[in-house]
């Protein structure tokens, strides 16, 4: 299969930044906007995406489409997708890219392929590719998973796995642990040192002793309020995969309880975009969630 028409679901922060760079390969990047929300509709527009309206159309248009998404909206998605399969008998490929465990990732390729399509597991590792320097990596894996060798850009990073479902999930699902798991267990030790009235000396405590980590979840918080609400789904699927493995699930049950809380602010209403135009720093982030204040753009 020659893939010539990429559809991305959705173009939101880091839909969109894909998008950009498929469109810069020499690729027609479409997407399915019926129902999306006016940001994304005008992200879309700035990306010089083609509208094709329904999903239906999108894959009677497309050879692949790719899923970005919400992870709590990921079988949503694939299901939509496989409904639109059936009913145009096009066999095109499915890249499903969300945050998800390997379980859910094999009900998504149990949809696509039960209704005619291929289905290719993946994972997004890294930040938006806007800059030179910003490649992320996307794992993907199954037996179809060759397929999405034809997206071929520099700054975007394809790293074949195996051919089993579930392997791309694995590694996303293991490494966001690492990080979107420490990230909430910082944010809420900073918030506690402040609401103890001792935030000074920790800082200079770590900054003494650990500063290569406390730079490190400095820049992570800075940019974490805006997607908390997709880091829940996402700590919820890490919990699922631990305990799928007969281990605990507590540990990201906890962090789903931070992102819910961080989420519900004013801070974590805020679009990437606002929250790029204000500039916080990682301390602020945390001061004004312990304070219970938002400074305004």
């Amino acid at each position: 299969m020659q893939i010539r028409n990429v559809g991305v679901v959705s173009p939101g922060d880091m839909g969109q930044a894909i998008a950009r760079r498929l469109k810069e390969s020499g690729l027609a990047v479409h997407a399915a906007l019926d129902g999306r929300s006016e940001r994304t509709k005008a992200l879309a527009r700035e990306a010089g995406l083609a509208d094709c309206g329904s999903m239906e159309k999108l894959v009677s248009t497309c050879e692949l489409v790719i899923s970005v998404i919400n992870p709590g909206e990921a079988l949503n998605v694939a299901r939509q997708a496989a409904a639109a399969i059936k009913a145009t008998r096009r066999k095109i490929a499915f890249a499903d890219l969300n945050a998800v465990s390997p379980q859910t990732a094999r009900d998504a390729d149990r949809m696509i392929r039960d209704a005619g399509g291929l289905f290719i597991d993946g994972g997004i590792i890294g930040p938006p590719p806007r800059g030179d320097k910003d490649k992320p990596r996307i794992y993907v894996s199954g037996p179809d998973a060759y397929l999405f060798e034809q997206v071929n850009h520099p700054n975007i990073l394809v790293r074949m796995m195996s051919e089993r479902v579930g392997d791309a999930s694995g590694v996303k699902m293991c490494y966001a642990a690492m990080t979107k798991g420490t990230t909430a267990l910082a944010v809420e030790l900073l918030m506690a040192a402040r609401k103890l009235g001792v935030e000074q000396a920790l800082e200079k405590e770590l900054r003494e002793s650990r500063n290569d980590v406390f730079e490190w979840q400095m820049k992570n918080i800075a940019v974490m309020p805006p997607k908390a609400y997709r880091w829940v789904p996402e700590m919820q699927e890490i919990a699922k995969t631990f305990g799928e493995l007969g281990l605990t699930r507590r540990i990201f049950e906890g962090a789903t309880d931070m992102y819910e809380r961080v989420a519900a602010t004013p801070l974590g209403k805020e679009s990437p975009e606002q929250a790029r135009k204000v500039g916080r720093t990682g301390l602020d982030v945390t001061r004004e969630l312990a304070d219970g204040k938002q400074r305004k753009a």
